[in-house]
């Protein structure tokens, strides 16, 4: 049985997961960005551990959520789920890239770590020029991307930590609409996979997938020189260090 936390678990791909995880056995700590949305995420995934409060857009609130996670106590596994689409540039780098760092470097570290990226990660620009990036320019690409960077960066910083991104690719969710033409039962199994499974397959790190398997990402994403200029980029704007 594992405790895990999993952040924008109020409805979508989060919600579908934790209803899972929870059913398999395991202890869920689900997120919503206020009350209201928490109180509706417990009512949707009867049996996880409880519901905590942080609007990611909100440094102070990401920290205090960090705080909150730690008083808990150890987790195992912390899904990066929540993020935003079709939003403001500052917000869509606020809630897709700063606050899974902001998490990352202040809970204690967990067994494993997935990330929700995208495969329009493809489309982002890895051009961090040292700290002069500008988030009011920063698109879904871009923090789709950054996010991937992130994860390969405490890849290479954690060894003892799985560290991995999924793209749960394009499906019917309140984000994804009713049109989108993949399936959504798909859409969360990988996250589940790399939470949970003994597979070897699982037990890596640094990597890439969708639907179970490994996929083609942006190969500049590898590059440790871009990865230390994002996290000194979110390092500077939340004033909290990412720690060996």
């Amino acid at each position: 049985m594992a405790r895990i936390f999993i952040t924008g678990s109020a409805d979508g791909l989060g919600q579908l997961a934790a209803k899972q995880l929870v059913a398999q056995g395991h202890r869920v700590v689900l997120h919503a960005r206020n009350a209201e949305r928490a109180k509706l995420a417990m009512d949707n995934v009867p049996g996880a551990d409880n519901a905590l409060v942080a609007d990611l857009s909100n440094i102070e609130e990401t920290k205090k959520l960090a705080a909150e996670v730690n008083a808990i106590g150890q987790f195992d596994v912390i899904i990066h789920n929540a993020g935003v689409y079709q939003v403001a540039a500052n917000l869509t780098f606020a809630v897709n890239t700063l606050a899974p760092y902001i998490l990352t470097a202040l809970i204690h570290k967990p067994k494993r770590i997935i990330y929700l990226s995208s495969e329009l990660h493809m489309g982002g620009n890895p051009d961090l020029i040292n700290l002069d990036y500008k988030i009011d320019r920063t698109s879904y690409s871009d923090s789709k991307m950054q996010v991937l960077l992130l994860c390969k960066a405490v890849a290479r910083k954690w060894p003892e930590v799985f560290s991995n991104a999924v793209d749960p690719g394009w499906v019917p969710t309140k984000m994804g609409g009713q049109g989108a033409p993949d399936n959504l039962e798909e859409g969360f199994q990988t996250q589940i996979w790399l939470a949970v499974s003994d597979d070897q397959q699982a037990r890596v790190s640094g990597r890439y997938f969708h639907h179970l398997k490994e996929a083609k990402y942006l190969a500049a994403t590898d590059d440790f020189h871009i990865q230390e200029k994002l996290l000194a980029i979110c390092e500077q704007l939340s004033g909290i260090p990412f720690l060996k």
